[in-house]
C-alpha cells in the first residue's frame, strides 16, 4: 500500500514558477508509474504529466507541454512537477497518483489506472 503526500503548492504570479513534490511510502516506489492531474473548480480532475517508474518515459498533456517537468528521484520515493511559465488557467488543486501494476516503461495517463492518490495541494496562478 502506498501513501502520497503532495506539497509545494502556493500563490504565485502569472509567468512565475512553482515546484511540486509529491513523497511517497513503500518500499517499491521505485516500481511505480507516477503522475500528476489536477482539477479546477467546477471541472473533472485531468491529466498534467506523468513518468514511467524506469524514469526513462514521460507524457504530457498539450496545455503543460513544453513549460511543465516531471522527474523522480527513487532514491528519495518522490517525484516532482516543476512549473514554469504559469498561467491564470493552471489554477487548481495538484494530485500526484501512482499505478503499482505498470510495467517499466509505461507511462500511465488515465484516472482510472492509478491505484493510489495524494490528498492535492493547491496552486493559484494571479493574472
Amino acid at each position: 500500500q502506498a501513501q502520497l503526500v503532495e506539497s509545494g503548492g502556493g500563490l504565485v504570479q502569472a509567468g512565475g514558477s512553482l515546484r511540486l513534490s509529491c513523497a511517497a511510502s513503500g518500499r517499491t516506489f521505485s516500481r511505480y508509474a507516477m503522475g500528476w492531474f489536477r482539477q479546477a473548480p467546477g471541472k473533472e480532475r485531468e491529466f498534467v504529466a506523468g513518468i514511467s517508474w524506469s524514469g526513462g518515459g514521460t507524457f504530457y498533456a498539450d496545455s503543460v507541454k513544453g513549460r511543465f517537468t516531471i522527474s523522480r528521484d527513487n532514491a528519495k520515493n518522490t517525484v516532482y512537477l516543476q512549473m514554469n511559465s504559469l498561467k491564470p488557467e493552471d489554477t487548481a488543486v495538484y494530485y500526484c497518483a501512482a499505478d503499482v501494476h505498470a510495467s517499466a516503461l509505461a507511462v500511465v495517463a488515465l484516472k482510472s489506472d492509478y491505484d493510489y492518490w495524494g490528498q492535492g495541494t493547491q496552486v493559484t496562478v494571479s493574472s
